[in-house]
C-alpha cells in the first residue's frame, strides 16, 4: 500500500506540474524568452517551466545532441526538415549569500538541470519507480545506485535511450552566475514536449533565470498545433476570394436593382477576404522567424473584430427586415450601433491578449474576466436576432407576402442549424479540454477555432445565396404595403393555414422574374409573385 501511494502522490504532482504549465504559459512564439524568472519549490525539488510545445519529429536525421560554445556557427548549419529545442545565452544567478557560502577553489558549488520530457513519459520522472514521491534523488534511494544524490531522478525510456533528456549546467566556485553551455536538441520522435529547469540543493533558493530557448519543427517555427492553421487560413482566403468574385459578377449583372443591403453584405465579404489574409500571411511570417510580427498581428486582430461585429449587426438587421418590411431601423438604430460599439471593443480587447499577450501575462482566471463579457454580448445578439425574427415572420404572415415569407423561412431554419451546431460544438469543445488537460491531442487542437471560421463563411454563403442580386428585387425589398395593426398579433403557428388555406384568393402579379438568372447563386426556387386585384 506503501508503494501504490507513494507513486500516486508523485504522479498527481508531476500531472499537476504540467497541467499548471499549459495553464499559465500562454505561449506567443516558439521563441522563449526568461527575464530573471524565479524557481517555484515542489516537494524536494525547486522548478520552473520552460515551455511546452507540440513538435513532429525531424525530417533530416542528425546527431542527436549537438554542443558547441560557438553558437554562431551552430546557428550557420542549415535547419530545413530539422525538428529542434535550442538553448541560447541561459544565465543561473543564484543569490550573494548562497555564493559566499562556498568553497572558491571548488569545481562545483550547485547544479542546475534542464529536463525535456515527452509528455506521455511524465511518469518517469521521480521516484514513483522506487516506492519514493521525492522528484530529487535523497542518499537513502541513492544506497542502491539507481541514482545520484542531489540530482532529479529519470527513469531512462527503454524504447527511446537517452529520454527523458538530461543537461546539466554547475556553479563553480563562489560564482554568483552560471553559464549554460550552447546546446541544440534534436527531436527525433513526434509528440508534445515539455521543458523544466530544477535543481535540488536547497543552497541555490533564489536562483534566477535568463535567457531563452527557441523551438522549431521540420517545416518553420509554427507551435505543432498552430501549423495547420496557417494551410487552413491559406485556404479560406481562396475561398472568400471565390465568394467575392461571384457575388461581384452578381452585383455588375444587376447593378440598377441593387438596395442598402447588398452594399452591408458586399462589406461583409471584404473584410472577410482581408482577415484570412491577414491571419495567413501573420502565421506564414511567424513560421518564418518564430516570433508574431507585430504590426501584422495587430491588423489581423482589428479586422477579426471588425468582421466579427459587422457580421453579427447584419444578421440582426435582415432578422429585424430592414430593406424587406421596414425601410429604416427607426428609433432602435441607436441601440443596434451601441451593442456592436461594445461587442467589437470586448471582442478586441480578448483577441489582443490571445494574440499579443507575453508569455506569463496572464493566467486562466485572468482570461475568464475577457471571455465571460463576449460571451454575453454573443448571446444578447442570438436573443435579439430570432426575436426580431419571429416578429419579422408574423408581419410578413399578416401582408400574406409568400415570396418573401418563404425567404425568411429559409434564413429562419439555417440560422437554427448553425445555433444548433455552435451548441454541439461548444460541449464538443467543453469534453476535448477537459480530457486532455495535457495537449496530448495537440494534434487535433486547430480543429478548434477552424470550425468557428468555417460555419461563418457557410453563414454568410446562406445570406449571398437568398438575398443575391436579381433583376427581379420586389421579391424581397420593401414595397411600402400598409400593415393592419389589428392583423398584427396573429400566431406564427398559423402560417401553414394560411399559405396553404388561402393561396387560390392571394392575388398575383409581375411574371417578369428570370429564374435562370437566380441559379447563378443556386438559387432554385420558384417566386412567388403578387397580382394586385383592385
Amino acid at each position: 500500500m506503501r508503494y501504490r501511494k507513494g507513486k500516486c502522490d508523485l504522479m498527481y504532482v508531476i500531472e499537476g506540474l504540467l497541467f499548471l504549465s499549459s495553464w499559465v504559459m500562454i505561449v506567443n512564439g516558439s521563441i522563449h524568452e526568461y527575464k530573471d524568472e524565479a524557481f517555484i519549490p515542489r516537494f524536494n525539488s525547486f522548478f520552473f517551466h520552460g515551455g511546452s510545445e507540440g513538435l513532429y519529429a525531424s525530417k533530416v536525421q542528425d546527431s542527436p545532441l549537438l554542443v558547441s560554445d560557438d553558437s554562431n556557427n551552430n546557428n550557420n548549419k542549415p535547419i530545413n526538415g530539422k525538428s529542434f529545442i535550442r538553448f541560447e545565452s541561459i544565465i543561473f544567478r543564484r543569490t550573494k549569500e548562497a555564493a559566499n557560502k562556498q568553497n572558491e577553489m571548488q569545481q562545483s558549488t550547485g547544479v542546475v538541470e534542464a529536463i525535456i520530457l515527452e509528455v506521455k513519459d511524465r511518469n518517469e520522472i521521480g521516484g514513483s519507480y522506487l516506492n519514493s514521491d521525492a522528484i530529487c534523488c535523497t542518499p537513502a534511494l541513492a544506497k542502491d545506485g539507481s541514482c545520484k544524490v542531489g540530482e532529479v531522478i529519470i527513469h531512462q525510456d527503454p524504447e527511446n535511450p537517452g529520454w527523458p533528456k538530461r543537461i546539466q549546467t554547475s556553479f563553480e566556485g563562489n560564482s554568483e552566475e552560471a553559464n549554460m553551455v550552447f546546446h541544440n536538441v534534436q527531436i527525433n520522435k513526434t509528440g508534445m514536449y515539455y521543458l523544466y529547469f530544477m535543481f535540488c540543493n536547497p543552497e541555490l533558493k533564489g536562483t534566477l533565470i535568463s535567457g531563452r530557448t527557441v523551438w522549431r519543427n521540420p517545416e518553420g517555427y509554427l507551435p505543432g498545433k498552430m501549423a495547420p492553421l496557417m494551410t487552413f487560413y491559406g485556404l479560406m482566403s481562396l475561398a472568400y476570394l471565390i465568394l467575392g468574385l461571384l457575388w461581384f459578377l452578381r452585383f455588375v449583372q444587376h447593378w440598377k436593382d441593387i438596395i442598402q443591403l447588398h452594399y452591408h453584405i458586399t462589406a461583409v465579404i471584404g473584410l472577410g477576404m482581408c482577415e484570412m489574409a491577414l491571419w495567413y500571411f501573420e502565421y506564414a511570417n511567424f513560421n518564418a522567424t518564430g516570433s508574431r510580427p507585430m504590426g501584422i498581428t495587430m491588423w489581423a486582430v482589428t479586422f477579426s473584430a471588425i468582421k466579427k461585429t459587422v457580421s453579427r449587426l447584419l444578421l440582426l438587421v435582415v432578422s429585424m427586415g430592414y430593406g424587406v418590411v421596414r425601410p429604416t431601423l427607426g428609433g432602435i438604430t441607436s441601440k443596434v450601433l451601441l451593442l456592436g460599439v461594445v461587442y467589437f471593443l470586448a471582442s478586441e480587447a480578448l483577441e489582443l491578449v490571445e494574440h499579443l499577450g507575453n508569455i506569463n501575462d496572464f493566467s486562466g482566471k485572468a482570461r475568464i474576466f475577457l471571455v465571460l463579457p463576449v460571451a454575453l454580448l454573443d448571446s444578447c445578439f442570438i436573443v435579439w436576432i430570432f426575436s426580431s425574427l419571429s416578429k419579422t415572420l408574423e408581419k410578413l404572415q399578416v401582408r400574406r407576402s409568400l415570396a418573401k415569407l418563404e425567404l425568411y423561412r429559409k434564413f429562419t431554419n439555417s440560422l437554427a442549424v448553425s445555433v444548433l451546431l455552435s451548441v454541439a460544438w461548444i460541449g464538443y469543445e467543453l469534453y476535448f479540454n477537459a480530457s486532455d488537460p495535457l495537449s496530448e491531442l495537440w494534434r487535433r487542437a486547430w480543429i478548434i477555432p477552424a470550425f468557428w471560421t468555417l460555419l461563418a463563411y457557410l453563414l454568410l454563403w446562406v445570406i449571398c445565396i437568398l438575398w443575391a442580386p436579381s433583376n427581379n428585387p420586389t421579391r424581397y425589398a420593401y414595397s411600402g404595403e400598409a400593415l393592419d395593426d389589428e392583423e398584427e398579433g396573429l400566431s406564427l403557428t398559423g402560417s401553414s393555414v394560411i399559405v396553404g388555406g388561402d393561396l387560390s384568393k392571394l392575388d398575383r402579379k409581375e411574371r417578369k422574374a428570370s429564374i435562370t438568372a437566380d441559379h447563378v447563386f443556386g438559387l432554385g426556387e420558384v417566386v412567388l409573385e403578387e397580382d394586385k386585384r383592385e
